[in-house]
């Protein structure tokens, strides 16, 4: 597996996996159930990456054809904390272990960059998603962050009760 760093040009194909990924309506990881529009643009791609210089966009590309198939977002937050987002797969790409290789991708790419933990957050109300990640190694640490209910750059919720449930893996 090929795992590297994004480039300005692959901006648009993230973009695109990111939304079909967990908007599109298909595989077991959307919330358009709970949350509609866009999870992600491009302009907010770019802010981001202005505003946090020393976060990596990691991308998985078909070896055989180039074809955008994973993307996540991993950013430093301080003690050897990093924060690991925005986890996208193509949804014709699930169930083939694509997921599971890029979140192993991902935890050691923060090992080689000293990284000792990964924090995750997921919606509450994605019960098999947070299990997923249980059975990777993330624990519950607890903590719950609110839902940033009226910023529209995350997308409009369908439901007043969301909320973040962060997770930890130590390396």
């Amino acid at each position: 597996m090929e795992f590297k760093s994004a480039s300005s040009s692959d901006f648009p194909e993230i973009v695109a996996l990111t939304n079909l990924a967990f908007r599109g309506g298909v595989g077991w990881t959307v919330e358009s159930k709970y949350i509609e529009g866009e999870r992600i643009s491009q302009k907010t791609l770019e802010e981001n990456l202005s505003k946090h210089s020393d976060a990596l966009l990691m991308i998985y590309r078909d070896e055989t054809n180039g074809r955008l198939l994973g993307s996540v977002w991993l950013e430093p937050k301080h003690d050897g904390l990093w924060y690991m987002g925005l986890l996208a797969v193509q949804p014709d790409q699930q169930g083939q272990q694509l997921g599971r290789k890029m979140v192993e991708a991902s935890e050691n790419a923060v090992r080689q960059k000293g990284g000792r933990r990964i924090r995750i957050s997921v919606v509450n109300v994605r019960q098999r998603l947070i299990a997923w990640y249980e059975r990777r190694g993330y624990v519950r640490t607890g903590e719950l962050e609110p839902f940033p209910y009226g910023d529209e750059r995350v997308g409009k919720p369908l439901r007043d009760d969301l909320e973040f449930v962060m997770m930890e893996k130590g390396l």
